[in-house]
Formats: structure tokens, C-alpha cells, sequence
């Protein structure tokens, strides 16, 4: 029988998709599991217990509130920012853009143990003390340039000629904004923001240099190592981590939605 390349191909993607979901198919698993300290495979029976367990448990609550508050002033910082770089950027044309680019990616391309210990570096040079704050500034480090990338490629795809027929018609800046920019911008800044909270809520590396001793600086993804080293009820990490999951997958799947269209349109007028 001779060898089909695309077959082989589709063999080798299933392959590759299976080994990297896998570890969340397990998560799932065990989230029901009968055993509360050990990963015994196959499990000994299913349960939803757990799910009332962890409902219960009065230690999960402040660090889930800390990660979704965490979470969201980081995206509104990313919002603000991240939208008014990427107008910088695309409006205007100068000497090192390009390098002045590279340079507000360049967060996100680092690994987070390097920008953990630079913010750890820095915080003390402020005068700030560690705390949910000074987590809030790490997380906004590299949510802007989750905005930022959104921002700036939908505006680099809009006709100058927009701007400039809107301040013909009489309209002020704030005008244009409203009424011209925010409608093309709508989308990108909503996706840009959605990705933005996805990866706020689970980072773990950035939040361990920048979170502070206390319990009210522990955000859900630290909880969630804690209990992994030592582990008080396995199938309660489990449940949370499925907490995670949702909170961070539906965002990211939306934040996909909201731009598959423009992506498509982009490549069609290419």
C-alpha cells in the first residue's frame, strides 16, 4: 500500500494534538475520582463531590477574588495603554519606530523568570510594598502587549483617509474617536482585552516575584501550587484547576471569534 503523505500527516497532527491534551483530559478525570490523596489509574470510582468540597472550602474564595480583581485592573490598564501606544505607532511615522516597537513586545518575548526578577528589582527602587498592587503592575507588563498587538494591526489596515474625511466634516478629536475609530476598533480592543484577563488570572512565574508574603497576596494559581506541594485534598486542585480552565479558554475562544472575520478579510484583500 503505498504511503499517503497527508494521511500521515493528519496521523502525526492527531499525535501531536493528543500529547499536548492529554494532561487536561487527566485533570478532568481525577477532578472525579473516588481517592482523595492519590492519582491511582484507573480510578477506583467517579464522584462530583468534589465540586460541593471545594464550594465549601473558605480558603479558595480569597484568592479566586484576588485573581479575578488581579485580573481585571490589569486588563483596564492594558485597555488604556496598550490603545493608545498602538495609536502612537500606527499614526505616525518617525526615526527607531520600529526599534520603539520591539521594545513594548519585548515583555511577553522574555521569559517570566526574567521579567519576575526585573520587577522584583524595580518594585523596591518605587518605594512600593509588595502587594496585590504591585501584582496588578507585573500583569499589565506584558497584558499591554496583548492590546498593543491587537490595536496596532487593525489600525495599520485603516485608510488615513477616514481621519482626515471625518476632520473635513467638521468633526473635533473626541468625535472621531467616538464615531469613526472605536467602531474599527470595537473588536480588536475586545479580544485584545479578553486574552489580556486570560493570561492575568493563571500567571503564576511574574505573580511569584511580585506577590507579596501575606495570604491576601496569594491569587488562585499560587493557591493552586501550594496545595500541589502540600496537598490537603488532591481532587479540590483539580476542580479549581477546571475553575481555570473555563475562566481562561472561554475568553480566549470568544477573544478568537471576535477577529477570525478581520483576520479572513485581511487575507483576502492580500
Amino acid at each position: 500500500m503505498p504511503f499517503n503523505a497527508s494521511r500521515g500527516l493528519k496521523v502525526a497532527a492527531g499525535a501531536g494534538l493528543a500529547f499536548l491534551h492529554l494532561p487536561i483530559v487527566l485533570i478532568f478525570l481525577y477532578a472525579f475520582t473516588t481517592e482523595e490523596r492519590s492519582f491511582a489509574f484507573p480510578p477506583p470510582g467517579l464522584t462530583a463531590q468534589w465540586f460541593a468540597v471545594a464550594w465549601a472550602r473558605s480558603d479558595i474564595w480569597p484568592p479566586l477574588i484576588l485573581s479575578l480583581q488581579v485580573a481585571l485592573f490589569s486588563t483596564l490598564i492594558a485597555l488604556i495603554l496598550g490603545t493608545l501606544i498602538s495609536a502612537a505607532m500606527a499614526g505616525a511615522k518617525f526615526w527607531g519606530r520600529e526599534s520603539l516597537s520591539l521594545l513594548v513586545v519585548l515583555p511577553i518575548a522574555l521569559p517570566g523568570v526574567v521579567t519576575g526578577i526585573a520587577l522584583r528589582a524595580a518594585v523596591p527602587m518605587l518605594h512600593l510594598d509588595f502587594s496585590w498592587i504591585t501584582i496588578v503592575l507585573g500583569h499589565a507588563t506584558f497584558c499591554i502587549v496583548i492590546v498593543y498587538n491587537n490595536a496596532v494591526a487593525r489600525l495599520r489596515r485603516l485608510s488615513g483617509a477616514i481621519l482626515e474625511a471625518s476632520a473635513d466634516l467638521g468633526a473635533n478629536a473626541f468625535q472621531t474617536f467616538r464615531y469613526v475609530l472605536l467602531p474599527n476598533l470595537g473588536t480588536a480592543l475586545l479580544a485584545g482585552g479578553m486574552l489580556a484577563f486570560a493570561l492575568s488570572f493563571d500567571e503564576v512565574i511574574v505573580t511569584t516575584f511580585t506577590a507579596g508574603t501575606g495570604a491576601a497576596s496569594k491569587t488562585l494559581p499560587i493557591w493552586m501550587l501550594d496545595e500541589l506541594i502540600r496537598p490537603r485534598q488532591r481532587p479540590v486542585t483539580n476542580v479549581v484547576a477546571i475553575v481555570v480552565f473555563a475562566t481562561t479558554f472561554l475568553p480566549i475562544l470568544a477573544a478568537y471569534y471576535l477577529t477570525r472575520d478581520t483576520a479572513q478579510a485581511a487575507v483576502a484583500q492580500k
